[in-house]
């Protein structure tokens, strides 16, 4: 029979499932864990998350993924999503934005109010510069507002020549 884990250690464990598109970023890194409710009494626990976006098509796995590491901790587990508040780059932790960055993906930074939505005209390329995450240089361009997933740009920095994506901000 297999020993069942304190609460903290399904906490932990929880937390330490990784996003399938960034392997090397775990959900609580990444700020998509918002609680988790453990009953020790009846081996059961409940983890809410919220999506980085709500089409994203690695909530599935993710919510798969939790559901078997609550099962490795003695725990059924059942997974609920809630859109409310909607999740923000602001959530994703320090040790999240160096794991961005050890991939050389640009992590978002920090965004106050609303993000602005342009309708009709683009906006200008050059607003926005992007600190390229290999060089440091702020002499980037992007490319497409539409990376390798649908969370990330594709930028280029014009000092060192590398393509690299960007964590958008929300």
């Amino acid at each position: 029979m297999r020993t069942r884990l304190s609460a903290d250690e399904v906490v932990r464990a929880v937390g330490a499932v990784t996003d399938p598109e960034i392997p090397t970023l775990t959900i609580a890194d990444l700020g998509i864990v918002r609680d988790v409710q453990v009953d020790v009494e009846s081996s059961s626990v409940v983890v809410t998350i919220t999506p980085t976006y709500s089409g994203c098509p690695a909530m599935e796995v993710i919510a798969r993924d939790i559901v078997d590491v609550a099962a490795d901790c003695g725990y059924a587990a059942t997974v609920e999503t809630s859109f409310s508040p909607p999740w923000t780059t602001d959530w994703i932790t320090d040790r999240g934005r160096a794991a961005l960055e050890e991939l050389h993906i640009a992590p978002p930074g920090p965004r106050e109010g609303p993000v602005p939505v342009p309708i009709g005209k683009a906006p200008d390329p050059g607003a926005d510069r992007v600190i390229c995450p290999r060089c440091g240089s702020t002499d980037t361009e992007l490319i497409t507002r539409f990376g390798t997933t649908a969370c990330k740009a594709l930028h280029r920095c014009r000092a060192c020549g590398d393509p690299f994506d960007e964590f958008k901000a929300v």
